[in-house]
């Protein structure tokens, strides 16, 4: 008997009977877990998928000695909530005060590194854990959400943009403090690629060509000054994978690198106006690799099923032969992927992803959200809006502050303004109707909403029936008609509570750094 199928009979022997794995034998057997996320990166930017203007080798590895994913998904298209599904193994609309972005973490959910930590796991992070936000425990303790951090490693970054944290080297010195015999669980949460950039980085320090870009999205004007902000984004894409090629080697000289699941993937779509904290396949599909050579049945696999972030808490605990139950965590609505990595049979009943979204950043009155559900399978995206009067990416007065100040949104704001075009202003920033549907296939862009078409009135009511049924069963208080609790959880951060009406009054400053002046309208937009 080999030792992969050893392992593997351990680990479900240990989660049958509801109890962590002991620290003996089964301890050592019990595979290591690298978690590497990247902040702000969407589907297709690693070089695995053929993206020619990113240069990803690291990523490239885990996928060629592993799973390369082609559909996987965040149900939330932004940094807290997104790193909140995948802790709890639970969507969103499931998390209470964790759908909404800088939000007080409800102590009542407990997350997977607190549980593989009471299972004899050496956990830690460096970098960008859950954030931003506040998580404290019922007597107001800080948690530890993604284990102890490991920060104290610094370095010269090569832009002002990019932290100035070591992670690889951090990295080190947690796998050094690793006690005998006890698997680990690491959280790689690079800042990068999110903004600010320092402009043009990409061409100069990373030797980039604006004409590498093929694939400019038809909602953005193709300019050289976008093209060149994509190529920053690139550059910021490839740093963090330069550490994710560091921390491999690290396990591959110490002998961990076959025992350890590596799983390499973003929490939401890059920073770039329609995508990050929207709800279009650019902000919810995301890149995801996977590698164990211990573990997973024919490397070099793609996989087109749909994943979901749901879904890493529930595989990490199956294979630590922790039950669910035991661990003290809430019901998952995800599932283990590891029938997936050791076989090649797929999810038979995961053929789309219900996606949404609630409160993002500060800007709109009365700290007021944007709320969305949505289902999509490999045909078609409906998207249901609660509240289309208000502004998706936020009060034009106040900047636009769901969307990341840059120079694409600062381009396509200035467009308009000089009377140049509205047509790219209105894709990225006008208010939308109540309903959307689109074409995948014909229009991945989604551009030629469909939810007025005579001739798809049926296939848009099934889609909406699917969406509302799950949901449903989801206990979602949106879809119950009770979504006002979700605009009733404060913001954790003082500073953005009434933001909107404080700046109106003058009593309090637009935000700096990551939002140029002239993002902000002077006048009235309608």
């Amino acid at each position: 008997m080999g030792r992969k199928t050893v392992c593997r009979m351990m680990l479900v022997l240990a989660a049958l009977s509801g109890l962590a794995a002991p620290e003996s034998s089964a301890a050592e057997t019990r595979p290591n877990i690298l978690f590497a996320i990247a902040d702000d990166a969407s589907f297709p930017h690693m070089s695995a998928y053929g993206c020619t203007w990113v240069d990803t080798p690291g990523f490239d590895r885990v996928a060629r000695e592993g799973l390369l994913f082609n559909r996987a998904y965040t149900s939330n298209a932004k940094c807290a909530p997104s790193r909140s599904c995948l802790l709890t193994g639970r969507n969103s609309w499931q998390l209470e005060a964790a759908a909404n972005h800088v939000c007080f973490f409800p102590p009542r959910f407990k997350v997977y590194p607190e549980v593989l930590a009471e299972a004899g796991y050496h956990v830690g992070f460096t970098g960008k854990g859950w954030a931003p936000g506040i998580a404290e425990d019922a007597d107001g303790q800080p948690r530890a959400m993604t284990g102890k951090a490991w920060q104290s490693r610094k370095l010269t970054p090569p832009t002002t943009g990019i932290s100035g944290i070591d992670y690889a080297a951090n990295f080190a010195d947690f796998l050094e403090a690793q006690p005998e015999g006890a698997p680990f669980c690491f959280w790689y949460g690079g800042f990068e690629p999110h903004r600010a950039y320092e402009f043009d980085s990409g061409a100069k320090l990373g030797g980039k060509d604006p004409a590498q870009i093929e694939d400019v999205p038809d909602y953005w004007p193709d300019s050289d000054t976008i093209r060149r902000d994509m190529l920053d984004y690139a550059y910021e894409i490839e740093y963090f994978d330069r550490h994710l090629v560091r921390m491999l080697e690290q396990l591959e000289s110490r002998g961990q690198l076959e025992n350890t699941l590596v799983i390499v993937t973003a929490d939401n779509g890059m920073p770039f106006p329609r995508i990050k904290g929207q709800a279009y396949p650019a902000s919810n599909h995301l890149p995801l690799a996977m590698m164990w050579a211990d573990g997973i049945a024919k490397p070099g696999r793609t996989i087109d099923t749909f994943v979901s972030f749901s879904d890493f808490a529930p595989t990490y605990l199956e294979l630590a032969g922790v039950a669910w139950g035991a661990g003290g965590m809430a019901a998952p609505e995800g599932i283990s992927l590891l029938p997936l990595l050791q076989a090649e049979a797929p999810l038979p009943h995961r053929d789309h992803m219900l996606i949404g979204k609630e409160r993002h950043d500060i800007g709109r009155p009365h700290d007021w959200g944007y709320p969305v559900r949505g289902i999509l399978n490999t045909e078609w995206l409906y998207l249901r809006n609660f509240e289309p009067t208000r502004w998706p990416a936020g009060n034009p007065e106040t900047g636009y502050l769901n969307c990341d100040g840059s120079p694409t949104k600062t381009a396509i704001l200035d467009m308009r303004r000089n009377g140049i075009d509205t047509r790219y202003w209105q894709e990225n920033f006008g208010r939308r109707p109540a309903e959307e549907l689109y074409d995948l296939a014909r229009d991945p862009d989604c551009l030629r909403n469909l939810a007025e078409d005579a001739d798809l009135a049926e296939m848009k009511a099934r889609l909406k029936e699917q969406m509302t049924q799950e949901l449903t069963a989801q206990e979602d208080p949106r879809i119950l008609g009770k979504g006002e609790v979700f605009e009733a959880y404060p913001y954790a951060n003082q500073g953005q509570r009434g933001f909107y009406e404080k700046y109106l009054n003058h009593e309090s400053p637009p935000p700096t750094g990551w939002v140029n002046d002239s993002d902000y309208e002077s006048e009235p937009v309608e």
